[in-house]
């Protein structure tokens, strides 16, 4: 006795083995590439330079950049009264970078704020200045007499020789404060300004 069924299944396991070798023999698919994205890299502003000049051709002098001044005149608590203008000079070229905005020997205006000359009783003299500021040809800069701004430090703007001269000395005579021409003061500037190249 045949069995038909036999024979169907034999033929349907024939086409599964042949269709199973021909995925066999197929070339194993490529997987698509996924395109990288690319880092697109944007070159930084140009940062300006703080020693570079300004569209006007101006260069910015920086507020507490350090000023080193001489009196020019002798000064002393005995004569001095209060309101009594002080002139000193600039020592050294003040710079912005390279470019000189203000030269050695420019003119730095001050007064007395306060001049008590020796007394009875064995009294000292006491003497105190403002410096104003510091005069770069037409351009007046604005000059004190500490690093920080008024209120960072707890003082004023005025220069207060008895504190200033504290570390390398007042000079007395006859218990009176005598500043003599030539003595060094050092001050700062006081706010930033934009300043052309000295002549």
């Amino acid at each position: 006795m045949r069995y038909p069924f036999a024979s169907l299944l034999l033929v349907l396991s024939g086409f599964g083995n042949l269709a199973l070798a021909q995925q066999a023999n197929a070339p194993a698919a490529v997987p698509t590439p996924v395109p990288t994205p690319t880092a697109t890299v944007t070159p930084p502003a140009a940062i300006s330079s703080p020693t570079a000049p300004d569209a006007s051709g101006k260069y910015m002098l920086r507020d507490g950049t350090d000023v080193n001044l001489r009196f020019a005149e002798d000064l002393t608590s005995k004569t001095a009264s209060e309101g009594d203008p002080v002139t000193l000079t600039l020592v050294d070229d003040l710079k912005v970078g390279d470019i000189v905005v203000a030269k050695a020997g420019d003119k730095a205006i001050g007064e007395v704020t306060k001049a008590e000359k020796s007394g009875m009783m064995g009294k000292a003299g006491d003497l105190s200045i403002r410096l104003n500021y510091l005069k770069a040809g037409d351009v007046r800069i604005k000059l004190r007499g500490t690093k920080g701004k008024e209120g960072e430090s707890g003082t004023t703007g005025a220069v207060v020789l008895t504190v200033l001269f504290g570390p390398i000395g007042l000079i007395k005579h006859g218990k009176n404060v005598e500043i003599k021409q030539g003595q060094s003061l050092h001050a700062f500037v006081g706010d930033d300004i934009s300043l052309v190249p000295a002549n």
